[in-house]
């Protein structure tokens, strides 16, 4: 929770990658609220407060899942929702041209984004869903220590780079300093 209001405010990325570990930490956990207070919310080095604040964060997503039905796979609505936001923002950065960096960096993993989407079973994932779905599973990898190709690896280091920008972009936005309306 602590690390999840963070990034939200500093990387709205890194928030959403963070929102979809926590999403399968529950379902490793069984979404059993009680084996979870018991391994990872009261070992947490915070206050008593905290710590109540922590269990019904915890409490309010497991019963998310449940009623959004998202036990075993699939992510939550409020995610969703970031997708889309953040999907809406990309097309409208490419189609005014207010960023030049930033279409020029899409335009350069495009070729990437096309290859992953081949190898996708969806195919109305959007180039921004894409993208995330690449680095989830790169950070899947890590942490398996399974072995990624040096192609893999520039595509991630690629897919990042635009990531970066989109998080910086829609900061931008939400601050009021992008305007699409003129």
């Amino acid at each position: 929770m602590f690390i999840a209001h963070k990034l939200k405010k500093e990387n709205i990325c890194e928030y959403l990658l963070y929102m979809w570990q926590i999403e399968d930490l529950l379902r490793a956990f069984k979404l059993d609220i009680e084996v979870l207070n018991e391994r990872i919310i009261k070992p947490y080095p915070v206050s008593d407060d905290e710590r109540k604040a922590l269990f019904g964060w915890y409490e309010s997503l497991i019963e998310m899942m449940r009623l959004e039905n998202v036990q075993i796979e699939g992510h939550l609505q409020l995610n969703k929702n970031i997708i889309a936001e953040l999907d809406e923002l990309h097309g409208l950065l490419l189609k005014s041209g207010q960023d030049a960096g930033y279409s020029a960096k899409f335009y350069h993993i495009l070729p990437f984004v096309s290859q992953l989407r081949t190898q996708q079973p969806s195919v109305h994932l959007s180039d921004v869903e894409l993208c995330f779905n690449f680095q989830y599973g790169i950070m899947l990898l890590r942490m398996k220590k399974a072995e990624i190709t040096s192609e893999t690896l520039q595509a991630q280091t690629e897919i990042s780079k635009f990531m970066v920008l989109l998080a910086r972009n829609y900061q931008l936005y939400k601050a009021g300093e992008l305007d699409f309306d003129e």
